[in-house]
């Protein structure tokens, strides 16, 4: 990384600190906890088994909470369909209650030896199984943000995650998003992106229903963050952007240009898209503020923004 000095506002030098915590926890040496997971069978019929093993082979939180996230995202597979497995009705309260543990049961089971879910079964499994191995943590409910219209709608609970607490330290884990991605069919890539995911880098596309759960030092009210962007580089974050900051642009505001300034400090080449053709364009940094310009076209509704040909920042036009 190409090293720039500049003054750095004090809102950044928070930022930083945080991103540094969380790349430090990336840098911890799990090989010996993933190759050890390797070895596990890749179903289990009892939980119990699974939970025995952890604790067997590991003996520090950490290195339990490893291991239940990597077992998760290399054998289950997120299916659609799983939502249509446990539907049920319901006469009053109690018999509610009742039988949504049940269904909380059986989702948990055919996770675990089916290897299919949708969120809900992700999340529980890795709640259940800290659970089981004395690992304070939450689901987390909350909303996400992965595509154009997502942009600007109002506030849903659509998705579920988790938090776990390390050493008395709260992190963030969704390994949902981090067992692979859904296009169809599911596309299996494990990931490690959503393992102790710094706060400030999660909020790109997670939103929970209670504003505490973001972890982050400052609320961010919902209004806010559905007009954010869509940032799709994970290693940029809303302030990173200065301009513009909202997510959805204004034909009438833009005067045929739409000029773009994000803290970015690595060589990168631009390129935009408004759903057809993609055109590489000039930037140019200054003391690692990216600038660049993208000439408004009418008639479009969607801008995706490329950093070395992989998708970086989308906004909606109207």
């Amino acid at each position: 990384m190409t090293q720039i000095y500049y003054q750095i506002p004090m809102k950044r030098l928070s930022l930083l600190f945080c991103l540094l915590i969380g790349l430090l926890s990336y840098s911890q040496d799990y090989s010996r906890v993933d190759a050890t997971i390797e070895l596990y069978p890749d179903s289990f019929e009892d939980i119990e088994d699974l939970s025995a093993m952890i604790a067997r082979d590991f003996t520090t939180d950490d290195e339990k909470v490893r291991g239940i996230y990597t077992w998760i995202i290399r054998n289950v597979a997120y299916d659609p369909d799983e939502y249509k497995k446990f539907n049920y009705n319901f006469k009053n309260y109690r018999e509610r209650n009742a039988k949504e543990e049940k269904v909380r049961e059986q989702t948990i089971k055919r996770t675990l030896s089916e290897g299919v879910a949708v969120c809900e079964g992700y999340a529980m499994l890795f709640e259940k199984l800290c659970n089981m191995q004395g690992i304070s943590n939450y689901l987390v409910r909350g909303d996400i943000k992965t595509h154009f219209n997502d942009i600007g709608r109002p506030f849903k609970k659509i998705h579920m995650w988790n938090v776990a607490v390390i050493d008395g330290q709260g992190y963030l884990f969704d390994p949902t998003w981090g067992a692979g991605k859904y296009q169809g069919k599911f596309i299996k890539e494990p990931s490690y992106f959503f393992y102790k995911t710094p706060p400030e880098l999660f909020i790109n596309t997670h939103y929970p229903e209670l504003q505490e759960d973001t972890f982050l030092g400052s609320m961010i009210p919902r209004e806010v963050y559905a007009k954010w962007p869509l940032i799709i580089q994970k290693e940029m974050s809303q302030d990173d952007i200065e301009t513009p900051i909202t997510g959805v642009i204004s034909a009438e505001s833009s005067l045929g240009q739409i000029d773009f300034g994000i803290r970015w400090d690595k060589p990168v080449e631009v390129a935009y898209s408004f759903g057809k053709e993609k055109v590489e364009i000039d930037s140019e940094n200054d003391n690692g503020l990216l600038r660049f310009t993208v000439p408004f076209q009418l008639g479009q509704q969607n801008l995706l923004i490329y950093f070395n040909d992989k998708p970086a920042l989308a906004y909606k036009v109207k």
